[in-house]
């Protein structure tokens, strides 16, 4: 079996109780993981454990060979910037901008340029030229992901990507995120509370009685 890019052991978190302990986690290149559970099980804060947002109570991270939370921070913020992509439940995109500029500003940093077929599988390239507060909640959406994609990151990390969507473009969405990981050698972790989507991954965790398991 090849490497893991992500391999988390002996997870433990709590904020004001205790959200889980002895999380064990890997994930494979061209790998695909969705985490299910109950709202306020702690889905969100595992996922910022594994994608350096978060340093856990207990436990460590080993992320792309990386002793992830041993780092300095100007190194887990390299790693961010070049290897990562999050899909957040925000979009966090700069709405008096254009659609274009919002990707332009993504691969200027990352020394990539923007894939139009990417922009068609999601069906946004109609988009471009309108400013984000133009955009619905499901436009603005698909530009966010076209914006993590465009980066060309090796590990994504989506949270509640197809929440706001109709079923329909949910799974296009997931599609595309999909194809993206086999095609790039890349892989994901997707919290999710839709069962649908989660089916679509490789594998299924559940989050539920603090502790991580698959199913």
């Amino acid at each position: 079996m090849s490497t893991p890019l992500l391999k988390a052991t002996n997870i433990a978190h709590s904020f004001d109780y205790q959200l889980f302990t002895d999380v064990d986690f890997e994930l494979q290149p061209q790998e695909s993981i969705a985490i299910l559970g109950r709202s306020g099980c702690g889905k969100s804060t595992l996922l910022h454990i594994f994608s350096s947002f978060i340093v856990p109570n207990e436990g460590e991270v080993h992320l792309l060979g990386h002793n992830l939370y041993r780092l300095r921070d100007e190194e887990i913020e390299q790693i961010r910037r070049d290897d990562l992509g999050i899909v957040f439940q925000a979009h966090y995109l700069f709405k008096g901008m254009k659609a274009i500029e919002n990707l332009e500003i993504a691969t200027l940093l990352s020394n990539e340029t923007i894939d139009d077929k990417l922009l068609e599988q999601l069906e946004i390239k109609e988009l471009m030229e309108q400013k984000i507060g133009e955009l619905s909640g499901g436009q603005q959406q698909r530009i966010s992901i076209a914006r993590v994609l465009s980066k060309k990151p090796k590990i994504i990390f989506a949270d509640e990507p197809t929440g706001n969507l109709d079923r329909e473009t949910g799974n296009l969405v997931m599609r595309v995120l999909l194809d993206y990981i086999k095609e790039n050698s890349a892989s994901m972790v997707l919290v999710t509370h839709d069962e649908n989507m989660a089916k679509l991954c490789d594998k299924r965790y559940i989050l539920e009685n603090k502790n991580l398991e698959e199913f």
